[in-house]
């Protein structure tokens, strides 16, 4: 059997108020938590039928949202609280708890597959140190490593164009061998929308 591959899905509750804030001038607050409960659902499917590993929630503000409490029970996927600090610290922290290669993915690209996620497993497998799948706005809707490299993480600018080309920098100054898949979209702002109600389901 082929070594797995742990998915680490960084996943905010669905409050009104709180998640994909910045949708919330085009949906409302109610409409913008209404599609962050959908988004996560879409890649806790993703990851569950791409069968390459254990797959855990890394959950914010915890596990103790009725949310999380209800995929628990109905899926029997793993809940857990993200570790405090930036987005930087919280993915290494995933990493770390992985104890072996992992993807750590978020909740804003519906267009991952598991198709993307398997390719980006045999891509641990076959012995690169790391792989990214860009996204179009500049950042990553997938990283996944070998083993846990703090300074992949440590001082990336969060949430801006250069987050992909900052993390390029870093994995090179570690001297790790990855690869890139393709480039993918994520749904972050009003202007993303049209595409993913193009989507089938959406």
């Amino acid at each position: 059997m082929s070594r797995p591959v742990a998915v680490a899905i960084m996943a905010k509750a669905p409050v009104a108020g709180l998640a994909k804030t910045r949708l919330i001038p085009a949906l409302g607050a109610t409409g913008a938590a209404r599609l962050q409960r959908r988004l996560t659902l879409q890649i806790l499917h993703t990851a569950q039928q791409a069968k390459v590993g254990p797959v855990t929630l890394f959950c914010a503000p915890g596990p103790h949202h009725r949310f999380f409490r209800a995929l628990h029970a109905r899926t029997g996927v793993r809940c857990t609280a993200q570790h405090p600090g930036d987005l930087g610290q919280r993915m290494h922290a995933a990493v770390q708890a992985a104890a072996g290669p992992v993807l750590v993915v978020g909740t804003d690209c519906p267009a991952l597959t598991p198709a993307d996620l398997q390719a980006a497993a045999q891509h641990l497998r076959d012995g690169h140190d790391a792989v990214l799948q860009p996204a179009e706005d500049g950042g990553y809707v997938l990283i996944g490593l070998r083993a846990p490299c703090w300074p992949v993480f440590d001082g990336v600018a969060w949430s801006t164009a250069q987050v992909l080309a900052q993390t390029r920098v870093r994995l090179a100054a570690q001297g790790l061998h990855w690869l890139e898949a393709p480039t993918l979209w994520d749904v972050d702002v009003p202007a993303d929308l049209p595409r993913l109600r193009m989507l089938p389901g959406w």
